[in-house]
């Protein structure tokens, strides 16, 4: 059995967090008829089950794969969030209602994912309050990252996992696609030579496409609203780390398979919001 060993995974701690993840398949991608233990250390935000059951998907088709931790907490987390329920363990019920349920979609179940958006992130009382408008809006603006994982990736599935943290007054979404990256995408299609961080922020360029029609990723008022809410919003494809409104920019030591995109909502926001409202005037 060979052994890997995930520690303090948070996105906090940026590249570093990203970097298992990337080096996980790195080290494992040619290995075959094999087992792989995961163990998880020190602490594991649960909303990365969305990562890690990507990366173990890529790697489970010729391997076993089980997954183990010390700590208990990490343990009853993927429980209640159902991730673990895919390595034979049991669900546990969350009564404290702190998960947005591990999701596994192909890229066809978009309609499914819109609903999952709605039920499991935007309706909950945790967030700052907003009108009605603004909250399809900004569902639009995630379907949008549903879309583009399915149009151009070329990935079997997506993943996609949240988690509320009271303490930290905060509540991270992530989607994730183990497709081929915007640098590809974006080279392929123009025949440039972009670097993975320059592809990311060029997909983020209002109204920049690779798609046959006008429009852009369509993130505009999703990044809005994340600025005027001081929370923070991620991309990580290829080798590239981009933090929008944040200084998180950088390179990882070896290339992550496909695309993260991490999304950050601070619930200690007072502010109301709406459609019409100029999100960027309240300060």
């Amino acid at each position: 059995m060979k052994e890997f060993t995930l520690s303090n995974i948070d996105s906090g701690n940026t590249c570093t967090c990203y970097n298992q993840f990337a080096k996980l398949y790195t080290d494992f991608k040619s290995v075959e008829f094999d087992s792989i233990n995961i163990k998880l250390d020190a602490w594991f935000s649960a909303n990365m089950s969305a990562v890690l059951g990507a990366v173990l998907d890529k790697l489970s088709s010729t391997n076993s794969i089980s997954i183990t931790s010390e700590n208990s907490k990490i343990i009853s987390i993927l429980q209640k969030n159902n991730f673990l329920a895919n390595y034979g363990y049991q669900t546990c019920p969350d009564v404290n209602d702190t998960t947005i349920k591990y999701l596994k979609l192909k890229p066809s179940e978009g309609r499914y994912f819109n609903s999952y958006v709605m039920d499991e992130l935007l309706s909950r009382a945790d967030l700052p309050e907003m009108s009605k408008e603004l909250k399809k809006k900004i569902a639009e603006s995630i379907y949008e990252i549903f879309v583009n994982a399915q149009i151009h990736s070329n990935t079997d599935h997506i993943y996609t996992c949240g988690q509320f943290f009271p303490n930290k007054h905060t509540i991270e979404f992530t989607i994730v696609d183990t497709g081929c990256g915007f640098k590809k995408i974006i080279n392929d299609y123009f025949g440039s030579s972009l670097n993975s961080i320059q592809a990311i922020r060029w997909a983020l360029k209002n109204g920049n496409t690779t798609k046959n029609d006008t429009g852009g990723i369509g993130l505009t008022v999703l990044k809005d609203f994340i600025k005027s809410n001081r929370g923070t919003f991620q991309i990580i494809s290829d080798n590239g780390f981009y933090e929008v409104g944040g200084i998180g920019i950088g390179f990882l030591d070896t290339p992550f398979p496909g695309t993260i995109v991490n999304m950050k909502f601070r619930t200690d926001d007072d502010n109301s919001y709406s459609e019409k409202y100029n999100l960027d005037d309240i300060f």
